[in-house]
Order: structure tokens, then sequence, then C-alpha cells
């Protein structure tokens, strides 16, 4: 099952393998294109406060507001919503157990998990890997 076809929902032409490898680090690649996971704690972005959008390091396509970001203590980025459309999701049964996998819904790109052990208002935790984020910040 080709991932990048089924979640794709734009009519970009999709990027070759070659293409991705070319535009990403090889660690966001990884995390991207190959659904890996980033060591917890690596990541900039769990430091990042300022106001502004958090979007898709592979298309720069809008995934999180800052104001939806809270400090989880797990290592990763984490955000209680998403913007709307942001995300599709799929199940994962790789640990030997379910979670819910979720990839940019316009590149296809892997961005991480979530879980139902969130803050309110939603009580969910996306758990994302920062390699696979920019932050744009608002301008004053």
């Amino acid at each position: 099952m080709n991932t990048n076809t089924i979640l794709r929902m734009t009519t970009r032409p999709a990027k070759t393998d070659d293409e991705w490898r070319e535009a990403l680090t090889p660690e966001q690649h990884q995390v991207l294109r190959e659904e890996g996971t980033e060591h917890s704690f690596s990541s900039p972005l769990n430091d990042e406060h300022g106001k502004g959008t958090f979007v898709c390091a592979g298309c720069g396509h809008p995934l999180f507001r800052s104001d939806m970001k809270f400090d989880s203590g797990t290592g990763w980025p984490s955000f209680f919503a998403t913007i709307e459309d942001a995300f599709e999701t799929k199940s994962d049964r790789k640990l030997f157990m379910q979670r819910t996998e979720y990839h940019c819904a316009n590149c296809g790109g892997h961005h991480g998990h979530v879980f139902e052990d969130g803050p309110g208002p939603t009580g969910l935790r996306y758990c994302n890997n920062g390699v696979a984020l920019r932050f744009e910040a608002d301008k004053e």
C-alpha cells in the first residue's frame, strides 16, 4: 500500500524519492518520507514559544498555530489541535499496538502519532517530530 498515493489530496505532481532527498535533510527524509522518529528532546522546536504557525518542513503546508502547542514532557513538540484539514490519518500497528499515525494532507509527509492523553479542550496530543516542522513567526 503506497501511503503517499492514498494521502495525497493535491493535484500538484508528486516528487520522486530523489527529488525528496535533494529537498530534505537526511533526518527530514527519514521522518517525512520513511515514517521514522527522531530522538526525544532533540528538537529546538520543543522550546519555541513565539506566536506563529508550525508548517510542514516538506511542503510548507500550515499544520498548527502556536496557541495549540503545549509541553507534554515527552520530548517532542506536542499540540492539542490542528489547523483544519492539515492532516490525514491511518492506523499504525508497527509496535504491536494500534496507534493513529498522521501525515500532511498536502504532501503525504509523516509527522507523528495522535494520542488521547492531551489537555482540554480536545483531550488529544499530536506528538510531532520536530524535524518534520518549520516555525514561521507572525509578522509584527
